[in-house]
């Protein structure tokens, strides 16, 4: 098990966008070198960058070309080991975005699975036999080889699924897990694996990871799947962190993930927190949080404490924070997302408050995420001083507002966000309890209701955590004996008549000694 977790903070980096240091409009390697300082200054002790390797960018890099090369947008495969150097030389670990289950069309994969002739790789991809049949419940590519059948794709139309083989098999052209091709397959992946993990990668964050074996339902193949990498893992890099974009904890732990999101997708409820009409992290106090705790501890059940569950502030996918909260709700959703089990992500510029930008052109397969994928706000120079060249030559549009948010502004303002976000990151790291390892155990979390509260524990250590986003001062019965704060915003608790009173839009942790 990779130790490092236990206390690691991760800050998400879409690369295009963090920073230019070669005046082309687009972010790379040496410009996330040159602000590797700035990452452990917020606190951030972990890094994931979105997919780096050689592609056409139709998906933004989630179609990969070549697994084994850094895109020349981003630099070189000597730039990413001289950013692996400097990641650790700062005590910091960092992970690459890896897509298993799709590549480009134009990988020399997919080139040589469309020939005719049998070959190495013509079970590397899911074809049927017949050009006029298409995979059940998938798109499919076709008419674009000499090859007879229909490839599937898993998501853009340029994206032929990889061959995993099936759970089910009702087809004669459907293979199971453990047939050559699908075997070829992972062996290749895992040959990938290998090479960044030896390079000085410290591990992978998944995407799609639940998606690999086709028709199964349950999980169960892709399970069995993902358990033979953490394997290899164990026999070859035991030190190495896998993070899966599965959504399903109870599965993706099961299958030898060291973490999970618990995301958007899916019946978790995610959403409720800070990307619906009503969030629980808004002051007009109208959201609910009771039906995620539900999910949360059904997961955390499961999950039988054999991972991690994480909870991120946003990614790439994702409208930014800001897009509904302010930046007093924000301060106090980063209470939570700070205080909870499993490693907190934290995306590029949601600790400054950075916005939603609405109807902007798709760029790159963008479409709706194009608005959270906009180029970090550093200072107010050229760009905000996330590049030199000409505007118009930028990867993404910019927030051009007066008043956008940028680091310098807030580095320079002691109630900013950025300040807030570390000094919740300085505390997270002092107290093993509200660290990823340390129990929860939710206090109160009624419906329609507000405050949230729960109690976080390790050895010896209980705080409970009391967050109150709404405008309104609010109170609830509990037996528990208070003792110091450690720490709070917006007020500090109180008790009267033997209900803990909390003021309206505050985030408190204090110390408990036992029971009234």
């Amino acid at each position: 098990m990779a130790k490092w977790l236990d206390d690691a903070i991760f800050y998400e980096i879409y690369p295009q966008s963090f920073m230019d240091s070669n005046a082309d409009g687009i972010g790379d390697f040496q410009g996330i070198i040159s602000k590797l300082d700035y990452i452990k200054g917020l606190g951030c002790n972990a890094l994931w960058i979105n997919p780096c390797f050689t592609s056409p960018f139709g998906d933004a890099g989630y179609d990969v070309a070549d697994y084994y090369m850094i895109a020349p947008r981003y630099g070189t495969n000597e730039d990413a080991k001289q950013l692996f150097e400097e990641v650790h030389k700062r005590g910091m670990h960092i992970l690459f975005d890896l897509v298993p289950g799709h590549t480009s069309v134009e990988h020399k994969w997919f080139k040589e699975s469309m020939k005719p002739e049998k070959n190495a790789y013509t079970d590397r991809y899911v074809w049927t036999d017949s050009i006029w049949e298409a995979p059940e419940d998938m798109a499919s590519i076709r008419g674009i080889s000499d090859r007879d059948g229909s490839c599937a794709v898993n998501f853009f139309s340029s994206q032929p699924a990889l061959n995993y083989g099936y759970y089910k098999i009702t087809k004669s052209w459907q293979m199971s897990p453990e047939d050559e091709g699908p075997r070829a397959t992972l062996e290749a992946m895992k040959d990938v694996i290998r090479f960044w993990l030896t390079m000085g990668c410290d591990g992978f964050r998944v995407d799609m990871a639940g998606s690999l074996v086709k028709q199964d339902e349950d999980g169960k193949g892709t399970i069995a799947l993902w358990k033979k990498v953490r394997k290899f893992l164990d026999e070859e890099f035991p030190d190495a962190a896998f993070v899966s974009e599965w959504g399903e904890p109870d599965k993706s732990l099961q299958g030898g993930f060291h973490m999970d999101f618990l995301l958007h997708f899916g019946p978790s409820h995610y959403n409720d927190l800070f990307r619906c009409e009503h969030p629980y992290f808004n002051k007009e106090g109208k959201g609910d949080i009771s039906e995620f705790v539900a999910k949360y501890m059904e997961n955390y059940e499961k999950s039988e404490k054999k991972g991690l569950i994480c909870i991120p502030s946003g990614n790439h996918d994702m409208e930014r924070l800001a897009r509904q909260l302010d930046p007093e709700d924000m301060k106090i959703a980063f209470a939570f997302l700070l205080s909870m089990p499993g490693a907190p992500f934290i995306y590029y510029g949601d600790e400054i408050g950075m916005r939603y930008l609405e109807n902007l052109t798709s760029v790159e397969g963008g479409y709706n995420r194009t608005g959270s994928r906009s180029p970090m706000q550093w200072d107010s120079g050229v760009n905000a001083g996330f590049s030199t060249a000409p505007k118009e030559k930028l990867y993404i549009q910019q927030d051009e507002s007066a008043d956008r948010p940028t680091v310098e502004k807030q580095q320079a303002d002691e109630a900013s966000l950025y300040h807030e976000v570390k000094k919740l990151i300085q505390i997270r790291q002092s107290h093993k309890a509200l660290q990823s390892k340390g129990e929860i155990e939710f206090v109160y979390a009624e419906k329609n209701s507000y405050p949230f509260a729960y109690m976080r524990s390790a050895q010896e250590e209980k705080i409970l955590v009391v967050l109150n986003p709404s405008g309104k001062e609010v109170r609830f019965d509990s037996r528990l004996a208070l003792g110091e704060s450690i720490y709070y915003y917006g007020g500090e608790l109180k008790v009267q008549d033997g209900s803990i009173v909390v003021p309206a839009c505050s985030a408190n942790y204090v110390l408990l000694t036992g029971e009234k």
